[in-house]
């Protein structure tokens, strides 16, 4: 059964292009995982410092492996002091159609 969820987070103030920056090295990385399906990372069109991330991973095992990366890590301790609250903010997903 497919791992799916989403991430949202706010730059503060000035750190917008910061965190698109990471978010976009993230991603590469991220999609490179074996177990990834999707990693998709939006901003809204009326509020361009609020980032949503899209992911899917294959299964429970790919997410736990994908949790377990040096390049999450190395992003999750980089935000703390670009966005608000320090971290995102996980929604997990179940499918219904």
């Amino acid at each position: 059964m497919t791992k799916s969820l989403y991430a949202t987070m706010r730059a503060l103030p000035g750190h917008r292009e910061k965190v698109a920056s990471l978010l976009t090295a993230l991603a590469e990385n991220v999609r490179a995982e074996p177990g990834c399906v999707r990693f998709i990372v939006y901003t809204l069109e009326d509020e361009p410092d609020l980032f949503h991330v899209e992911e899917s991973y294959r299964d429970e095992a790919a997410f736990k492996a994908h949790m377990g990366t040096e390049h999450g890590r190395v992003f999750n301790k980089a935000i703390e002091t670009l966005v608000e609250g320090g971290a995102s903010k996980v929604v997990f997903l179940k499918e219904v159609a």
